[in-house]
């Protein structure tokens, strides 16, 4: 079991606005819904597909879903937040326990707030609350090679390239390829956001 609900939230690199991170709930439908549609076109190169046809599922139940997988702490289903409003999300998946200890994580944000270092603080919050609260040792992000964007996200906090995965994943219809990198606890001993910070002497806007 999870050992509290987690609600993260930091300054910006420049110091000016705040991220949140924070569970998703059954309220955040209207403007998930809105941000997604508004979103499509920028979105859809990097959307994980399945191909295998099957019913789609309803925000609502996909909620209810991946709670479930949270409060078995296989799972972390976490909204981004911009000074309050809604900009995105990071999900935790794949948490192995044992001698593992590891977790995959997936973002996206609305390109209304891409370029204001967003994404990278709230994958950096994240990973710190992974290594912290959860006591995993290793957390990874795979990205598309061709995701520039995507790929300046892990400049910036430093994960280590692990090479690439042919044929990895499902997107967009097809079966790509993806770079994989990991950052492991012992890596960033005073946390990964205290690393970015570090890592980043003037404010740069990314992904």
């Amino acid at each position: 079991m999870p050992e509290r609900r987690p609600r993260l939230v930091e300054p910006t690199l420049d110091g000016r606005h705040h991220v949140t991170a924070r569970l998703v709930t059954l309220r955040d439908e209207r403007a998930w819904a809105a941000t997604r549609l508004a979103n499509e076109a920028w979105l859809a190169p990097w959307e994980a597909t399945t191909p295998e046809p099957t019913p789609g599922a309803s925000f609502r139940t996909w909620v209810r879903a991946v709670r479930r997988q949270y409060r078995a702490g296989e799972a972390l289903p976490l909204v981004v937040e911009f000074d309050g409003r809604f900009a995105g999300q990071v999900s935790v998946s794949g948490v192995q326990r044992g001698s593992i200890l590891s977790a995959a994580i997936g973002y996206w944000v609305s390109r209304e707030f891409a370029g204001r270092g967003i994404t990278p603080l709230a994958v950096a919050m994240t990973s710190d609350f992974l290594f912290t609260e959860w006591g995993l040792h290793r957390v990874e992000i795979n990205i598309r090679p061709e995701n520039a964007a995507s790929l300046r996200v892990v400049d910036k906090l430093g994960f280590r390239d692990e090479g690439l995965r042919l044929a990895y994943m499902h997107i967009a219809g097809a079966w790509v390829d993806h770079r994989s990198f990991a950052l492991t606890a012992p890596e960033a001993p005073g946390g990964v956001v205290r690393r970015l910070r570090e890592r980043t002497s003037t404010w740069v806007p990314e992904f």
